[in-house]
Parts: structure tokens; C-alpha cells; sequence
């Protein structure tokens, strides 16, 4: 039984008596040697990365929300005057949002001053006026007057803030605060002008519906007019406003590997008049799930820009920098994979079988070529 398992063996041994080394079988070996090593580890560090898998569906996903991260500086827009809005088509509005925001005030030169977390306007006054003026007598409380914007007359407006929103729910653009003893008060006027030739630095994010819309950075506060969306900048008012801004970053949800943002770092100076500046964007919803099986829900965007200018006698048109976005109805999912290791096992032998055998054919057809051609000079006498 033994014999008939030794005449199996396909790989017959040789006597070392019988062996015939050669310089130029020891150079091919130690090459195929090389070449096989520099293989294994290419494969090798092919097999430890991971591959991607892309493919595209339908969307079908409702009732979501959508995360807005963003970075943008405006170096020639104090934070005094600068909100940020958000409406999208379902009509849902968040005007001058402040929470989740950091306004960062910064010089001429970029340089910090002082970083807060509060929009336009101060805090309340401790002591706001009465409504008729005078001393305070008996038991009678403070009430500020809302200056012509009460719906009746138990309506108080103790702070500049609150004649503001008096104003904006009458539709009122309030162009006459440094009449406003509220405002005065509160330092409000000499605010704005002692952050006159300061930029800002505005960050945070947003939590807005899965639907088309737009948020938008602009100077002064908005407030509604016969359904028109409009933005109180008269109390502020020089010849124009300077827009240019950078766009630190901009990303709609979490980051992930391979995730390319194509505004982060966008760059666009003011060179003319004031006007708007649009950036168009197309957020594709995107899951990404890594090697562990871990998914992570975030989109990306492509984006279009274009600028219009301001024109006397056009009152609709705000100078602001306006992102409008619309989702695709397309999903993207990339999924990472890892080579089976099997794939890997094949390949390696694959590499060695084959420089194995290739090597053995260049080295049998040198060896035989050496030998024919010193035959041939033993037969015409010239070797020696």
C-alpha cells in the first residue's frame, strides 16, 4: 500500500549528485525571488485595504430632516448686522435663527475680537421705561411703549427686541430705532456703530425639513410685508453693502471617507455694487456603510453660482448670500468590502506558481542556449 502511494508523488526527488548549479540560475532565482516578494506584498496590502461598492435607488425615505453644517466668514459684515433665515416649500420659516449659531467678531485683518452666541440686538434692559413715563408709583409695573405696533393696551415692549417683533408681526420695518428709548437704552445704535468696519465669522448648523428650500446670510432682520419676505435694512443703511465671503465649510449631514464638498474653501470678493450672491445646490442623499456593518446617513451636493446685481428701484432685491437646495429623488449607498481571503490565498499562489514556472523556462532556455553555443565553438575549435 505504501509503494503504491509513494508511485503518486508528483514530485519525484532528485540526487544531489546529479545537480549542475550556474552563475545565471542564481541571478534568475534571486530576481524571481524579488518579484514574488514585491507581489506578495502588493497583494498582501491590497487585501488589508477595502473596496467600495456603489449603487443607486430610489429614495423612498419621508418624514426626515435634513442637518445643515456651515462655516462662512464675511470680512467686511459686522455681526450686529448679519442673520441668517431658512425657509423651505412647505412653508415653514426660522427667521434670524440663533440657536446652534456662533457669530465670531473679527478686524480687518481676520483676527479674533470676540466670539457670542446672540443675534442682533443686546439683552434686556434690568429697568425698561414706563409706559407714560414719570417715577414708578404703588404697585404699577413696568411697560414699555411698543411705539404705535400694540394690538391692544395691555401690550408691553420692555426692550429693543420686543418693539422689533412688535414691529415685524404689524409688518413694520423698523427704520427709526435711534428714536427707540428702548434701543438707546440698550446701547443698541452705538453697537452697530462701533463694529462699523468689522467682519464676522458666523458657524453652527441647521435642523431644517427634507424638502426643497433655502437659507440665506443678510444683513439686517426679516420680517413679512403682504406675504413678501423682506429684511429691515433702512435702520442700518449706508450707499451698499459688501457681501464677499468665504465659505469655510458648507456640508449637508455627517461626514464620511471619500466625501468631497465641493464649496469648502470657496473664496468671492465684492468688485461692484451690492447685490445677491446664489449658490444653486443638489443634495443627493447618500448611506454610507463601512466594514463593520456600521451605516451612516449624510448627502452629498453639486452646486451652480450666479450673482445679481442690485438696481435703483428694485426694493425686492436683498443684497445676501442665498443657498438654494433641492433634493434628488435618487439615493446613492456605498458600502465598503474587504478582498475575501480566499481571493487573497488564491492570488498569493497564483504569484508563486506562476514565477515559479516562468523562471524555470527562462533559466532552462539560457542554460541549453550557454551549452549549444560552447558546443558549437568545441567543433570549429574556438573555445578555449
Amino acid at each position: 500500500m505504501l509503494n503504491k502511494l509513494k508511485n503518486l508523488d508528483a514530485y519525484p526527488k532528485i540526487n544531489e549528485d546529479f545537480y549542475s548549479r550556474t552563475l545565471t540560475g542564481g541571478v534568475i532565482t534571486l530576481v524571481s525571488s524579488l518579484t514574488m516578494l514585491f507581489l506578495f506584498v502588493s497583494e498582501f496590502r491590497l487585501y488589508l485595504h477595502t473596496v467600495s461598492e456603489t449603487k443607486l435607488v430610489v429614495d423612498t425615505s419621508r418624514g426626515q430632516t435634513l442637518r445643515i453644517n456651515f462655516d462662512v466668514t464675511f470680512p467686511a459684515l459686522p455681526c450686529s448686522l448679519l442673520s441668517l433665515d431658512a425657509i423651505d416649500i412647505s412653508g415653514e420659516q426660522h427667521l434670524d435663527i440663533r440657536h446652534d449659531i456662533v457669530k465670531k467678531r473679527i478686524d480687518a485683518h481676520g483676527n479674533l475680537i470676540e466670539a457670542k452666541q446672540d443675534g442682533i440686538g443686546a439683552p434686556k434692559i434690568e429697568k425698561p421705561l414706563q409706559r407714560h413715563g414719570g417715577r414708578l408709583e404703588h404697585n404699577e409695573t413696568y411697560c414699555g411703549s411698543c411705539y404705535g405696533a400694540e394690538t391692544s393696551d395691555d401690550d408691553c415692549c420692555n426692550s429693543c427686541e420686543e418693539v422689533e417683533e412688535a414691529y415685524k408681526k404689524r409688518g413694520w420695518a423698523m427704520t427709526n430705532s435711534d428714536l427707540i428709548d428702548q434701543c438707546k437704552r440698550e446701547g443698541f445704535i452705538q453697537k452697530v456703530k462701533d463694529e462699523d468696519g468689522e467682519g464676522c465669522n458666523i458657524e453652527g448648523s441647521l435642523e431644517v425639513n427634507k424638502v426643497a428650500g433655502n437659507f440665506h446670510f443678510v444683513p439686517g432682520k426679516s420680517f413679512h410685508q403682504s406675504n413678501i419676505h423682506m429684511h429691515d435694512l433702512l435702520v442700518f443703511q449706508k450707499e451698499g453693502y459688501n457681501i464677499s465671503h468665504k465659505i469655510n465649510k458648507l456640508a449637508f449631514g455627517d461626514y464620511f471617507p471619500g466625501v468631497v464638498n465641493p464649496l469648502d474653501g470657496t473664496q468671492w470678493m465684492q468688485e461692484a455694487s451690492s447685490g445677491q450672491y446664489m449658490y444653486f445646490l443638489k443634495v443627493v442623499p447618500t448611506i454610507y456603510t463601512n466594514v463593520r456593518g456600521h451605516s451612516l446617513y449624510s448627502n452629498q451636493y453639486s452646486v451652480t453660482e450666479h450673482f445679481s446685481r442690485s438696481e435703483s428701484g428694485r426694493s425686492r432685491s436683498q443684497p445676501g448670500v442665498f443657498f438654494f437646495y433641492d433634493l434628488s429623488p435618487v439615493k446613492v449607498m456605498f458600502k465598503e468590502e474587504r478582498v475575501p481571503f480566499l481571493h487573497f490565498l488564491t492570488h498569493v499562489c497564483a504569484i508563486v506558481g506562476g514565477i515559479f514556472s516562468v523562471a524555470g523556462i527562462i533559466d532552462s532556455f539560457v542554460y541549453h542556449g550557454q551549452k549549444a553555443i560552447k558546443k558549437k565553438k568545441i567543433e570549429i575549435g574556438k573555445f578555449g
